[in-house]
């Protein structure tokens, strides 16, 4: 997003951010709520373009949003749509994303405030590398011509009592509303969100062998002092590395393995 609609979607976040500090509202109800709400703007494109005209006075589509959407969700997520709805937006889709943006963010801070973001993102990290090891389940996952509750009920044969509900709740809707996004751009998104709810940064680390609890401590240790920033680990295992350990945060790469090692020596011989 830009220009209008990321001023928009700041203002949006710090609405959001108010009223799950709240312990009176319920979060996971408003993500329910708001997911709803961008269900409805997506097959209502038109309905979705009144709200952002920019012909009309933004107090005017907030009306027609509270008129609209008053007696189908609460207080909170009224509010928060509302005040949405009455900011401009560059482009009339932006809104959705929006939306959409706010519900997977209002589902962890739920999980946040039961103590359990940690898990789900570990859980959302164990599930994106389940799925890009297992192309059937994958192909099961993103296949158009199947039905939703088919998807679903594949889903909850495999994370119902295996997972948090919230990790069960939002890869749901991710397979099932996934909005022209792929399920991998989808799983890397929601990782990001849980990182941003406690302003961390996600480092990938690939290893030979799993790490003991004293070598997870210093490498976290070791980042966060490198970057600034308090760094959550989310760790793999793959033998091909042969030894030592691969860091990706972002787009940079921190590889002191085995192999790559001996693919530079290689290169050198070569050259």
């Amino acid at each position: 997003m830009n220009g209008a609609s990321r001023e928009a979607l700041a203002s949006a976040r710090e609405q959001l951010d108010a009223l799950t500090d709240n312990t009176a509202v319920d979060a996971a109800k408003l993500a329910e709520e708001l997911a709803a709400v961008t269900a409805l703007l997506d097959r209502e494109v038109s309905l979705r373009r009144v709200l952002t005209d920019p012909a009309q006075a933004g107090e005017a589509r907030a009306d027609l949003a509270g008129r609209l959407l008053g007696s189908r969700i609460g207080g909170p997520a009224t509010d928060l749509v509302t005040g949405m709805v009455r900011a401009r937006w560059s482009r009339s889709r932006d809104l959705a994303h929006a939306l959409e943006e706010l519900a997977y963010s209002a589902d962890l801070a739920a999980a946040q405030r039961a103590g359990a973001l940690d898990d789900v993102e570990d859980e959302l990290f164990r599930f994106g590398r389940i799925v890009g090891a297992n192309p059937e389940l994958r192909r099961a996952l993103t296949d158009r011509n199947a039905a939703a509750s088919a998807k679903t009920e594949l889903l909850r044969s495999l994370l119902g009592g295996r997972a948090n509900p919230v990790t069960e709740r939002i890869v749901i809707r991710l397979v099932v509303q996934p909005r022209g996004r792929s399920l991998e751009a989808g799983l890397d998104a929601l990782s990001k969100l849980a990182a941003h709810r406690r302003d961390r940064v996600v480092a990938v680390v690939t290893s030979a062998v799993p790490l003991s609890e004293g070598q997870r401590e210093r490498l976290s240790a070791s980042l966060t002092a490198l970057y600034g920033r308090q760094i959550h680990l989310n760790l793999d295992v793959d033998p091909e590395v042969l030894g030592g350990v691969q860091v990706r945060i972002g787009d940079e790469v921190i590889n002191g393995t085995i192999a790559e090692r001996l693919d530079e020596a290689t290169r050198r011989m070569a050259g």
